[in-house]
This record gives structure tokens, sequence and C-alpha cells, in this order.
């Protein structure tokens, strides 16, 4: 979903000078985590008026789409990630304290894992809201899909047409793997769906009314900025209008790809990496992901036309089996493996730990990227916690442990 925001010019970025971390929570009760729609008992300006943004210092607070969420996200582009981690979470225990009177908390990962949509969504009534009106006259998001999907998005600065399309076909190759590091949404309402992604499951199937908003998830490969208008942008934009008479969705944040380009900004989201259960697994993820981007770019593992080359259909079969599998998922693209030196199939956390003890993730000072690698996505981690088919006060009892990490900022351990 877009944030609806005000359009500032955008700083002339380079690529890889600046970063934008957005970070969505659920309200929820402290004692039945039942979920709380009073998101805008935080997002209140100088005059006491609800807003949809709030600037507080180095973060900013917004809404999404839903009143029982709310976003975080650095409040302007940041010039590292590290110690980002360190700002998010001060706001956090911030939030949860203006929360506490009201006997609710945030609740970390990816989907709710008891939320009845039908029954519990409440749309954000406040401010612009007339996009948000236009989305559910035409999806209806009373659904997993819209009113129960918490997401880290990444945003990464290009500063010409060259960067752009370096940029894009760096994180293209990146994307199919991120849910093997990153699935946390292994249940719906209360049943444990068989993907460690459920998420990005629905992120799919939400939109596909209008199935060129989404595409394959993975993006086409493009040749330029123009290129992307002809091959993205503009077949969406010819489908979405005979819903949307009043062109209120005509803009680049439409297009619900994996990873997005967002012109205003200047910038390319990406999208599908669900949300941890603290701002340290967060950010964590969110360095190694860039470190990997980054050595694409520059042409350290695999040069430009080759990355070009990936079929994206083919890449998409590959998220969709990390997402299905998470860590344990089986890479068997032979193009995708030759590309980073892999002489045979193996699954996708070993994918991702030959590449870190190659160091092209960068460092893991506090050994949380390793961790992750060696017991599993915090999906998998749930599931050992719960079992496979738990009940209600397993889960429970497991999702409290996860509100405990976000406000002690600290990893999930499954036997703990």
């Amino acid at each position: 979903m877009p944030t609806i925001e005000p359009v500032t010019p955008p700083p002339k970025l380079h690529a890889f000078t600046g970063y934008g971390i957005e970070l969505e929570y659920m309200l929820v009760d402290r004692d039945t985590l039942a979920t709380r729609p009073i998101a805008d008992v935080l997002l209140t300006d100088r005059n006491g008026d609800i807003a949809n943004e709030v600037a507080h210092d180095e973060l900013a607070w917004s809404n999404e789409l839903v009143r029982h969420v709310v976003e975080l996200k650095t409040n302007g582009p940041a010039t590292t990630l590290d110690g980002l981690e360190d700002n998010f979470h001060a706001d956090l225990v911030a939030i949860n304290g203006l929360l506490e009177p009201h006997g609710a908390c945030l609740l970390p990962t990816a989907m709710h894992p008891l939320f009845e949509p039908d029954r519990e969504t409440v749309l954000w009534p406040f401010g612009q809201n007339e996009i948000y009106a236009a989305y559910n006259r035409i999806f209806d998001c009373r659904g997993h899909g819209w009113s129960n999907l918490q997401s880290m998005h990444i945003n990464l600065p290009f500063a010409d047409d060259a960067e752009f399309t370096r940029l894009h076909a760096a994180i293209r190759v990146v994307l199919p793997l991120i849910p093997a590091l990153s699935a946390a949404s292994p249940f719906e309402q209360g049943r444990s769906t068989g993907w460690m992604d459920t998420r990005l499951r629905y992120y799919r199937d939400n939109q596909r009314e209008v199935p060129e908003i989404s595409g394959q998830v993975i993006p086409e490969a493009v040749a330029s900025i123009d290129d992307y208008h002809a091959q993205i942008l503009q077949p969406m934009y010819r489908a979405i209008a005979p819903f949307d008479c009043d062109g209120v969705l005509v803009d680049d944040w439409l297009n619900s790809r994996a990873a997005i380009a967002r012109f205003e900004r200047q910038t390319i989201e990406i999208r599908i990496i669900d949300l941890q259960e603290c701002p340290a697994a967060d950010l964590t993820i969110a360095r190694a992901v860039v470190a990997l981007i980054k050595r694409l770019y520059d042409g350290e593992i695999v040069d430009f036309d080759r990355q070009q080359a990936f079929d994206h259909s083919e890449l998409a079969d590959l998220l969709f089996e990390c997402a299905r599998y998470g860590g344990a998922a089986r890479i068997d693209h032979s193009d995708w493996l030759k590309a980073f030196g892999l002489t045979q199939p193996m699954t996708a956390a070993h994918a991702w730990r030959t590449m870190l003890q190659r160091g092209w993730l960068g460092s893991d000072p506090d050994g949380h990227l390793g961790m992750i690698l060696q017991q599993g996505t915090l999906a998998e981690r749930i599931l050992r916690r719960t079992g496979n088919e738990p009940g209600p006060a397993a889960i429970i009892s497991a999702y409290r442990e996860l509100a405990q990490c976000l406000g002690e900022n600290r990893l999930f351990q499954p036997g703990s």
C-alpha cells in the first residue's frame, strides 16, 4: 500500500549514499493480543489534530490504510544503516508507553496469527483518505492481503538513468532469495498455512482483478527509466483506468511488484521483506540484502548483462519456493546458481551461508545474521516453538514472547 505523503523535491543522492527504512506494526490488546484500532492516539500533530504522518526527530510515524497499524520510518534518507535499530527501538518503546494506558501494545511479525479480517478490519478514516477509499472500493480491503500484512521496506536511491537501470537489475537478482532470510508469517486465523511467508502469498494475489498491478511480482528487466514506464507503469495505468474513473490511483506506488520505482523520491523500494521480531533483526536483514545488492551493482559477482538476462518468470518461481519453504527451499535454478559461483543445487539457507562466508553480506558483529541462518527464519523458529498444529493458547504464548522481543530488541529463540 502507498503511504499518503507530501511530495517534496528529492535529494540528488547517488546509489548507496542514503537509505530509507519503513517498519509496520499492529496495535493489539496487551492481554488477549486482539487488534486495537487506535492508531490515531499516536498520530496527533502539534495542534492536537489527527494527522497521517507525524515527525519524531530522526523518524516519522504514519498510518498505513487501517486503524490498527502504525508505520515507523526514517524521516528522510539516513546516511548509513548502522545504528538505525537503536533509533527505531527507542521510538517503539515510546509508543508502547503511549499505548499502555489504553491496555494496548505493539505486535511484531508480518501477519497477526489470529486476526479475522472480515470482523476486525477498521479502515483509517482521517485525513487524505481518498486513495485508501479507492483501493477499498475496487479491491475490498477486508482481507489478509490488505489489513494483515506488515513489512519492512528498503528505499535505495539513484541519481540518474544509468544508476536506476543498474540498481534495478541488481535488486531483481536478489529478490527471490529474500524470503529464505525474512519469512515471518506462518499462520493465518490460528492455522499453520504450510507457507513460511504467507504474507507474500497474499501480496501476490490480493489484486488479481487487475493482474498488471503485481505482474509476476518479480519485476521485468528494463533498459532505462523510459523503458520502465513503457513496460510496467503504462500497462498498469491502462488496466486500472476502468476501475478508477477519477484517476486517483495513477501513480508509481500503484505498482505492487516486489520492488518498485518511487520517482518522486528517486528511489527503488524493496517491499517483500517480512517484518521481524525486533529492529535488531530487521536491520540485520536490511544490511545483508543491501550489501549483496551493492556487490551486484558494482559487478563484483556477476556482470550487468547477465543480471538483465534472468527471466522474471523463472525468478518468480524461485521467489515463491523460498516463500513457501523459507531457508529449506531448494535452489536448482542452474543459471542463478552459476551466476553466484555455486556448483550444485542447495537449500536457500546454504546459499545465504555461503555468501556470508565469502564476505558478500558485510560484517555480522552481533552474530544475528549467523543465528538466523543457523536456526532458521523467524517463521521456522516460531513453528519449532508452537508445533505445526498449535491451539490458540500456544500461539498466544509464542506471540507474547515476540512482543517482549520487540520491547527488548532481542531475537526470538525457539527454545527460550
